[in-house]
């Protein structure tokens, strides 16, 4: 673990300076609020898979960050809208105050706003990519983004109400799935990685979406607001539809080994160059925070 500690370390400082180079500095309200929201701390998880799967195939870093810089871009702006008091009405967020907390609720939708601008500019002006690469990652980020939003309502529609498993994956598939399947075909497809490859890594990313979400649900009711730098036992307040709430807490907890070993096995073909992504997958199983 120690070595995955130090790729998230690299990956943290590789994706911070080029969000620095990408981000403008005025209106100097708006985008303090931006920086407010993206430098707030993290892993940079969803930078850092798309990061590994790319080195995996064979991938330059400068080719890349761009788009590993539009994740997070796509990441922080879908933070500061689930954090608005129409949404999910949050005062704290990796331990600080939430972005409408700190710079009104105008300027942080106006901040979510020009992040998800940005993001398509990060990649569709990325000259280290021919056209074609650009135009299909613009392409996949419109649907990963688009389903983001989708499972937002999904979820938004679902509270207070008893929904099933499978409606239940179907919130989740869309509302962190897509966007961490992005992260993983994204540096798969910048690589050159066959179709067969891609579709294996999409199998593997789909599993990891669905266990970062399982685990996400345990946590908020297992650990407290100091650890989560969140505000924990949100879900239940919302009356959200949660696997513990369906399952109850040790059932949940088997059914995220059981996603692990699924994302584990999705990838096994690969060997020696898949042994980062093994651990990102284990990371995510037993993460505290």
């Amino acid at each position: 673990m120690n070595d995955l500690k130090a790729f998230f370390e690299e990956c943290s400082r590789l994706v911070d300076a080029e969000l620095e180079r990408l981000i403008p500095t005025s209106p100097e309200r708006l985008y303090d609020a931006v920086r407010w929201s993206v430098f707030a701390g993290g892993k940079r998880f969803r930078p850092a898979l798309l990061i590994a799967v790319g080195r995996a195939f064979g991938a330059d870093d400068e080719q890349l960050l761009k788009t590993a810089a539009a994740i997070e871009m796509i990441h922080a702006y879908s933070l500061i809208h689930d954090d608005l008091p129409a949404m999910d009405d949050d005062d704290l967020r990796r331990g600080r105050a939430t972005c409408h907390v700190k710079f009104g609720e105008a300027t942080a939708i106006l901040a979510g706003d020009t992040l998800q601008s940005l993001a398509f500019g990060s990649i569709a002006n990325d000259e280290s990519l021919d056209h074609s690469t650009r135009v299909r990652l613009i392409a996949e980020l419109a649907s990963a983004a688009t389903k983001m939003v989708d499972g937002q309502q999904l979820d938004l529609e679902s509270e207070g109400k008893t929904i099933s498993v499978e409606e239940l994956e179907r919130i989740h598939r869309n509302k962190t799935g897509a966007m961490i399947r992005f992260a993983a075909v994204s540096g798969a497809i910048i690589a050159g990685a066959s179709e067969d490859q891609i579709d294996a890594i999409s199998t593997y990313a789909a599993k990891l979406g669905l266990l970062f979400q399982i685990t996400d649900d345990l946590l908020d009711v297992t650990q407290t607001t100091e650890i989560l730098g969140k505000t924990a036992g949100k879900d239940e307040r919302a009356e959200k539809a949660t696997y513990p709430g369906i399952y109850g807490i040790e059932e949940t907890r088997e059914l995220a080994g059981r996603v692990h070993a699924e994302a584990i096995d999705a990838i096994r073909s690969f060997g020696p160059r898949a042994e980062i992504l093994s651990a990102m997958s284990e990371s995510i199983l037993n993460r505290k925070s």
